[in-house]
């Protein structure tokens, strides 16, 4: 399915830059050059979510009617192809549905692979129910304790303060991506908050059973609903039988060079969490990712030399996990605090403003 855009006309020949993927980097992208290039964006789903508040949705849906964008609202001047890219030749993209998209300068977006909802109306639907699901619950389970996890329990702990959270993760500590300081003001929080923690455990979720789950030590837990808070993983398994077979590393990841484009394709470019770059895989680092790789673009575009490109310094270890709607955990490269200060940051309206206006939208 394809939603056709304006397209300026008599303007001159200009370059066809194709984007797949329309998440936090290939919005970014596609909004940034739909002026100074044919610009042809690519997307399994209609919509662009700020991934950053997704979990309070869960607890006040209301939020999703910002959060979640349809794209043609912040990309006009283009066309948005609503399909899944299944194919790179040196000729194009080819999606699902078969059809080819001839490109001069590619950039690869897909981040991590999430099944979620096509249409705008859904995706909110979706965050309505699961709200139902949570008010209804008197005990819920979540599974993973990394920041989906944590931020998730504690959405859930501040807005249901009456409802019993427990909280299963495998690894040794919460939040194990930042810090071990970190992770223990994080564990004390939640257990301030009466949230119960259970490390070094995993929940098979395949056996429960009339609300009683399982942990692999074989400890019972019941609940009345679970939420499944586990890495997903990258999104380049379809790449495996492309022209960019031999550019992934062992983990799935595009390997790029210091200007962001893949090795061994001067034309190609990866951004966000499917890249190889050294740092944590994190939203506004993908926005930097874009940032970066538009500029540099605009640069081959208007016939600019290599050695004009812009190089990317990989991010420093900083990260900010909210924790409910005040309060959040922050590690800097020089300290790591909980509370109000950097709730204050993060954790009133999650950066969905910014992200708005980002976009050329309004913020509210």
């Amino acid at each position: 399915m394809a939603c056709i855009g304006k397209s300026s006309q008599g303007l001159g020949e200009r370059k066809k830059v194709v984007v797949i993927g329309g998440g936090v980097g290939g919005s970014v992208i596609a909004k940034s050059l739909q002026f100074t290039a044919d610009v042809v964006l690519i997307d399994p789903k209609e919509y662009f979510e700020i991934p950053w508040a997704s979990l309070r949705a869960m607890v006040e849906p209301s939020v999703a009617e910002r959060s979640v964008i349809d794209h043609g609202d912040y990309f006009s001047n283009g066309q948005i192809i609503i399909s899944a890219a299944v194919d790179i030749t040196e000729g194009g993209v080819v999606t699902e549905d078969g059809n080819l998209f001839p490109y001069d300068y590619l950039v690869i977006a897909t981040g991590h692979r999430d099944s979620i909802p096509k249409s705008r109306t859904e995706r909110i639907a979706h965050f309505q129910k699961e709200c139902e699901k949570i008010k209804s619950s008197n005990s819920i389970l979540i599974i993973g304790g990394g920041p989906t996890g944590v931020e998730l329990a504690g959405e859930i702990a501040v807005d249901f303060p009456d409802k019993k959270v427990t909280l299963v993760h495998r690894g040794s500590r919460l939040l194990e991506f930042i810090g071990p300081k970190a992770s223990q003001k994080t564990m004390d929080w939640l257990i301030s908050k009466k949230v119960e923690v259970i490390l070094g455990q995993s929940v098979d979720i395949d056996s429960a059973s009339d609300g009683l789950y399982r942990t692999s030590d074989g400890e019972t837990i019941r609940a009345d609903c679970h939420f499944l808070c586990i890495g997903k993983p990258v999104g380049s398994s379809w790449l495996r039988e492309t022209l960019l077979r031999g550019s992934l590393d062992e983990r799935g990841r595009l390997m790029v060079d210091e200007n962001l484009r893949v090795n061994g394709h001067k034309n190609i470019f990866a951004i966000g969490d499917i890249t190889d770059v050294p740092e944590l895989k994190q939203g506004y680092l993908a926005q930097a990712h874009a940032q970066l790789t538009a500029k540099n673009l605009t640069i081959l575009m208007k016939g600019g030399k290599e050695t004009r490109l812009a190089a990317y310094k990989p991010g420093s270890a900083l990260a900010i996990v909210s924790l409910g709607r005040k309060e959040a955990v922050a590690q800097f490269p020089f300290m790591t605090t909980i509370g109000c200060l950097p709730g204050k940051i993060k954790s009133g309206d999650l950066f969905v403003g910014k992200t708005r206006k980002g976009l050329g939208l309004n913020p509210n």
